[in-house]
């Protein structure tokens, strides 16, 4: 094991936690090879991810149910994609509007664009980004911006009331930190250490709890401003790699799984996606009378996806299909409207 990304891994959760993290997840056999006392963005980045997809373990039981099965027949996860949603609106406290809270984030980290959909259904736009060090095995981002402008006036104020005391976690020595990444490649031991916790809390609520007419108003629009509302930036799911996403459901379906109906297939037919309908949670609102009451609602769901290869126009070599799909994620992204 990478030994930077076990010491990132064991201050955050501990060591049985972390083995047991190792143990369930595909970890590319680039990170065999260390720099003494440089932590690479690339290893900072696999330390994140795996932590975010550990907090996709503790929310989602029907994920957590799929992956202790998984590791007890010898398999492991390839985790191919997180998905966060944001929304693309000003005044909405400190914390910058839509993904720009995220790509401050995942630049230094060295994530590019490495895609764009417009999810119009949805009045959302998706975007997709890459670790430039080692794509293919290095889990992507997709981030997706609700545009609040292309809703009524009543939904566009409660948006405004529920993020408006939304706070920025990124402190100013983060973000100092940040800088030092994206100019250097790489941190200290320490000054990894200082940093990851932050970038954690990055993702998740930022905003305090909402009233609850105010999000009975957002769900008759958007089922996915009101899952924001309750859920913030937290991953709306995560996305394990599997050989034949098919074969995966029927199996999951032979099980009694909550999974979704159909697979879904992009236009290229490369990519092919299904998901567990969401897990509810319980979450807390404010009453008429201020006083707190609790609802069940959609939390994040686990996600399966299978690529296939194609040749890349430049270089003429075989690659994986690293793109996603307008059609899929739409499809996708209903798995929390189980309202």
């Amino acid at each position: 094991m990478n030994p930077h990304i076990q010491t990132l891994l064991v201050a955050s959760i501990g060591e049985q936690q972390t083995s047991n993290l190792v143990n369930l997840l595909h970890i590319s056999a680039k990170f065999d090879h260390v720099q003494p006392g440089q932590v690479t963005r690339a290893e900072i980045a696999q330390a994140l991810n795996m932590l975010l997809f550990y907090g996709i373990l503790q929310r989602v039981p029907s994920g957590k149910t799929y992956t202790d099965e998984l590791v007890a027949h010898g398999g492991k996860v390839t985790l191919d994609h997180g998905a966060l949603r944001t929304v693309r609106w000003f005044g909405i406290g400190a914390l910058p509007p839509g993904e720009a809270a995220v790509t401050r984030i995942l630049k230094p980290l060295g994530y590019r664009l490495n895609g764009k959909y417009p999810l119009d259904r949805l009045n959302m736009t998706g975007r997709s980004y890459a670790q430039v060090d080692d794509p293919e095995n290095i889990s992507q981002f997709f981030v997706s911006e609700l545009h609040p402008e292309r809703f009524s006036p009543a939904f566009q104020q409660a948006v405004s009331r529920v993020l408006g005391d939304s706070k920025d976690p990124l402190t100013p020595a983060a973000f100092s930190l940040l800088n030092e990444l994206e100019r250097d490649g790489s941190l200290s031991v320490q000054q990894a250490l200082e940093l990851l916790p932050v970038l954690v809390a990055c993702f998740d609520r930022q905003h305090g709890t909402p009233q609850l007419s105010d999000y009975e108003l957002l769900i008759k629009e958007s089922a996915e401003m009101a899952w924001i509302a309750t859920e913030g930036n937290v991953f709306n799911h995560a996305t394990d790699r599997v050989a034949d996403v098919f074969q995966t459901a029927e199996e999951q379906k032979a099980l009694g799984r909550s999974i979704k109906a159909q697979v879904e297939v992009s236009g290229s037919g490369r990519v092919r996606q299904t998901a567990f309908k969401a897990d509810n949670v319980v979450r807390e609102f404010y009453d008429a009378e201020a006083v707190l009451v609790t609802r069940e609602v959609p939390g994040s769901f686990y996600e399966f996806i299978s690529r296939d290869t194609m040749l890349d126009p430049v270089t003429g070599l075989s690659k994986l299909d690293l793109q996603f799909d307008t059609g899929n994620a739409q499809g996708i992204f209903k798995m929390t409207a189980n309202a």
